[in-house]
């Protein structure tokens, strides 16, 4: 769950997707979850142990788009 909830996340940062590649997930968990990692989860790292907490404690409150993102994500073995 850690490496899905980091892939969600890795919108959040600063640099330009040009600058800095995703280190996991893929591209539906961008296009799905990148609203869900700012809406809940602003300010934290996506890197970090805090944003892995934040996923899953607001995991009930994330869009349906998002939460299917996910499923597919895990149920491809993370890829």
């Amino acid at each position: 769950m850690r490496s899905l909830i980091l892939a969600i996340s890795f919108i959040a940062t600063a640099a330009p997707a040009s600058a800095q590649a995703p280190k996991r997930g893929n591209e539906d968990l961008k296009t799905y979850c990148s609203g869900d990692a700012v809406t809940f989860c602003s300010g934290k790292d996506p890197d970090s142990p805090e944003m892995d907490a934040c996923f899953k404690a607001n995991m009930s409150k994330i869009s349906e788009n998002c939460r299917r993102a996910i499923t597919a994500y895990k149920g491809g073995g993370g890829k």
